[in-house]
């Protein structure tokens, strides 16, 4: 992620790194609900979700996630 980027990002937004695969990232799980992180998209089922939360300390990348989503075996 670019410092423009960072500067860039939306009021409760948070520039953070994915501890899955260490990629930077943008996080607005925070943010307002106008504009809502993008793991509010990803469909998980609400275990899967409490399995991924459980086994990371912060949020996933878009990346991860749709990955995770698409292979309910992968951790």
């Amino acid at each position: 992620m670019t410092p423009a980027a960072l500067d860039a990002l939306p009021a409760g937004w948070r520039a953070t790194a994915c501890p899955r695969c260490g990629g930077a990232f943008a996080c607005g799980v925070g943010a307002d609900r106008a504009t809502p992180c993008f793991c509010a998209g990803v469909g998980l089922t609400p275990a899967r979700r409490a399995e991924l939360a459980a086994r990371y300390d912060d949020c996933l990348c878009a990346t991860c996630l749709a990955t995770l989503a698409a292979d309910p075996e992968l951790a």
